[in-house]
């Protein structure tokens, strides 16, 4: 009995530790089966917000590039319209600048058409590289001579200028307030004597002269098919050789406005010289106007001297001229050209311009707004800083 008591006692024993064994063993695969079955499901939930987002991400890259290719072409559309426009406003300018001529050669209209040239209807305008008119008043004579005598040919020169190389040049002058006055006479009897002038349907006086260059335009654009068209005054020393190969740099601009720009104050003050009626316009007392070139010379390309006959008038004037030119261009697709060998000072500086092979194209003194004491001293600049009697024949253009 004793026995058997005993080998109860070791199976007892040996399942008791079997079973503790068995029970660890289940105990840990239950465990891990409670906390690794989580883990690997948020491993799965995590992968798939991972490739929701990365989809997300790819949908939104993908918009975006097809925004931009939208906004691509329609900036391209945009530009072709924008070119499409410019191309039509300079057709439709110049085909309403063609039926003005037309219309005016037809009723013979002097304040376009010059009378001399209303009875040539149906003759095609003629060519020119450049046209120069050099305004000038009934009392200019002695300044219009020392200008014949320096840098503007005569006679049968003249005439060849105008073959050879496309450069016209004329005083241009209107008449008296009162007809066939004394000093309209006089004009007459100068004119018969050198033939270099262009009289316009215009009153003569200084403060005309805003109307006075839309009437020298108008009537220009309407006489020569020229490329350029320039304003010179009669007390400025101008050397043509360098004017023109000035202007055939910019050739290919359409609608060009060369000088040189300034920006000086509009002056509210009455009674003081350049005094602005409208200075009320620019904006607080002490404003400055807008860029325009001096009114000493400056040149205009065929569209805008085109521009100017067209609209003439509802142009605005100003009390200054060369604020008025300016303001005729400032809303418009036009390059300004600020060139400042169109407004060098006379000896020493034209001069020492001049000895370094930088030749002028005028000369005239701020102080004066034109040459001081032009009669006398202009044959003197011109000896000085003229570039010699054959640069014009000479020059390419």
């Amino acid at each position: 009995m004793a026995m058997k008591g005993r080998s109860s006692e070791k199976v007892s024993l040996r399942w008791i530790i079997l079973l503790c064994i068995s029970f660890f063993v289940l105990g840990m695969l239950f465990e891990n089966r409670i906390w690794f079955a989580p883990e690997s499901n948020n491993q799965i939930i995590k992968r798939q917000r991972q490739e929701q987002e990365l989809q997300v991400v790819s949908e939104e890259h993908a918009k975006v590039e097809q925004d931009m290719d939208i906004v691509d072409k329609v900036y391209k559309t945009k530009e072709a319209v924008q070119s499409l426009d410019k191309s039509i406003s300079t057709l439709q300018m110049e085909l309403t600048a063609t039926r003005s001529a037309q219309e005016m050669a037809r009723v013979g209209n002097s304040l376009i058409v010059p009378p001399e040239a209303s009875s040539r209807e149906g003759l095609p305008k003629e060519k020119a590289f450049v046209v120069i008119g050099i305004n000038t008043a009934f009392s200019s004579r002695k300044r219009r001579d020392s200008i014949r005598e320096t840098w503007m040919p005569q006679g049968e020169k003249l005439q060849q200028l105008e073959r050879e190389k496309g450069i016209v040049i004329r005083f241009m002058i209107g008449h008296s307030a009162t007809s066939k006055s004394i000093l309209d006479r006089a004009i007459d009897s100068e004119e018969s004597q050198h033939n270099d002038f262009l009289r316009l349907e215009h009153v003569e006086g200084y403060h005309e002269l805003s109307a006075k260059t839309k009437i020298f335009f108008s009537t220009v654009v309407a006489k020569w098919d020229a490329e350029f068209y320039v304003k010179v005054d009669d007390d400025v020393h101008v050397n043509l050789g360098a004017l023109a190969t000035t202007l055939a740099r910019h050739r290919s601009s359409p609608r060009v406005y060369i000088g040189c720009m300034k920006s000086g104050p509009v002056l509210a003050q009455k009674n003081v010289k350049y005094h602005e009626p409208e200075y009320w316009k620019f904006g607080e007392e002490g404003n400055k106007y807008f860029r325009h070139a001096t009114g000493q010379i400056y040149a205009i390309s065929r569209d805008l001297a085109t521009y100017i006959s067209i609209n003439q008038p509802i142009l605005h004037q100003y009390a200054n001229e060369d604020v008025s030119l300016g303001a005729w261009f400032i809303g418009l697709e036009v390059e300004h050209i600020d060139d400042r060998n169109m407004c060098c000072g006379t000896p020493p500086d034209c001069e020492w311009k001049a000895q370094a092979g930088n030749v002028c194209v005028a000369s005239f003194d701020w102080s004066c707004s034109g040459i001081c004491r032009s009669v006398e001293r202009i044959k003197d600049v011109h000896a000085r800083c003229g570039e010699g009697d054959g640069a014009v024949w000479n020059a390419l253009f």
